[in-house]
């Protein structure tokens, strides 16, 4: 294995490790990737995220053919789609997060982001959410419904299901899902009760200056 493939495999490890440590990924649910210059390197299927091992990760091409290690997790095409729509992509989270998965069986609060602009973090730090329509997991189906949702974004909701967050690397993948739990957990939490949103020109604002996606 190349060198810059196992600090690849390493970091992913340790991403999943984190995300089970934070309460993100409850039992065998949730996967992580990374992807590399020739492959992209899966959590394989039925195993927790906090007990990955770098010499035991699935290795796709980047096309989605098995080539190597364990097979992958079942939702390998909703990572591949994901990659896809986000170029510079270098790692993708899926979870199965509490008040994520929670947000993501609520209506969208807009047609362009599933959360509202409810706090300057959400914006800053991973901008929209858009809401991909519901499918089987592991479906052809559901990789679609997030290659055509419109517009830039680098993190979804996926209805009644969970969320899905590209990143350059392992660590900003995590970082944005847990960015994306914390503001589903806000408006969990509000519903029921009146809260203000940040204004478009404080969004926008937001959004020239930290280069995230949202209109």
């Amino acid at each position: 294995m190349k060198r810059e493939t196992r600090e690849a495999a390493a970091r992913l490890c340790g991403t999943g490790r984190r995300a089970v440590d934070l309460g993100l990924s409850p039992g065998a649910s949730g996967n992580v990737s990374v992807r590399t210059a020739e492959h992209v390197l899966m959590s394989p299927t039925g195993v927790s995220l906090g007990e990955l091992e770098p010499d035991v990760l699935s290795v796709l091409a980047p096309d989605g053919t098995h080539v190597d290690g364990p097979a992958p997790s079942k939702e390998y095409p909703l990572h591949l789609a994901l990659y896809e729509r986000v170029g510079d992509a270098g790692s993708v989270v899926h979870l199965h997060s509490p008040h994520a998965t929670a947000a993501s069986c609520l209506p969208a609060w807009s047609d362009v982001s599933a959360l509202p602009p409810i706090t300057p973090y959400l914006v800053m730090r991973v901008g929209r959410v858009p809401l991909a329509p519901y499918a089987a997991p592991g479906s052809t189906r559901l990789a679609r419904n997030v290659s055509e949702l419109p517009g830039p974004f680098r993190a979804a909701l996926l209805a009644n299901h969970g969320s899905l967050v590209a990143g350059g690397d392992p660590d900003a993948a995590l970082a944005g899902a847990i960015e994306v739990e914390e503001a589903s957990r806000l408006v969990v939490s509000l519903l029921g009760h009146e809260f203000s949103v940040l204004a478009p020109e404080e969004v926008r604002e937001l959004t020239e200056r930290y280069g995230t996606p949202w209109d």
